[in-house]
């Protein structure tokens, strides 16, 4: 079997998602045998990381600056403001393309089973933000599942003596998307979300 070291390393791997023990397995047999074509620029790549990236101040963005690029940019409005509720989610919607608005990063969803209460998430820090750089619509833009709705609907609770506009992501039949593939769940919320041709 493996040495110390390297079985120290197969655990470390099999912590990250996505990875179990066998995952894990394969992929330190791969950075070993390729070490300077693999793990040494992984390991640069890796401490440069862990040396340079913080977290924004202002929106709670994983960048190399504070304020982050994105809250830095003179171009994207100031006044619109994207609640999602992992870096994750937020590095997706940049994906797209289409929002040029800025963001903020709640750090989880309320959940009574897990024990995370609003003072555990970034949304005092939210409603502060709103109040104080005019921030004219909030698109809430969590996860579709009972803690993700919920959290949406304490936001909105907790924002609704300041005027600004609330949205949320439209539901319902993805792009592409066949109805004989889709769960009950999507196709309800396609039916309640449907409008005119």
């Amino acid at each position: 079997m493996a040495g110390g070291e390297i079985e120290r390393l197969i655990q470390l791997l099999a912590k990250l998602p996505g990875l179990g023990p066998r995952s894990a397995r394969r992929a330190a047999l791969y950075l070993l045998k390729r070490q300077e074509a693999a793990l040494v620029p992984l390991l640069r790549a890796m401490g440069d990381a862990a040396a340079h990236v913080r977290t924004c101040s202002v929106c709670g963005n994983l960048d190399t600056a504070d304020p982050c690029s994105i809250c830095s940019d003179g171009k994207r409005d100031a006044t619109l403001v994207c609640v999602v509720e992992d870096v994750a989610d937020l590095w997706a919607m940049e994906r797209a393309g289409v929002f040029r608005g800025r963001y903020h990063v709640l750090g989880g969803v309320l959940s009574a089973l897990d024990g995370v209460g609003p003072e555990d998430l970034a949304i005092p820090a939210l409603v502060r933000r709103v109040v104080e750089q005019e921030v004219k619509e909030v698109v809430l833009a969590t996860g579709v599942t009972v803690d993700g709705q919920t959290t949406a609907h304490y936001i909105a609770d907790r924002l609704a003596g300041t005027g600004v506009a609330v949205s949320g992501l439209a539901h319902g039949v993805p792009v592409g998307g066949e109805l004989d593939y889709l769960d009950d769940g999507t196709i309800a919320a396609a039916l309640r979300a449907r409008h005119p041709l």
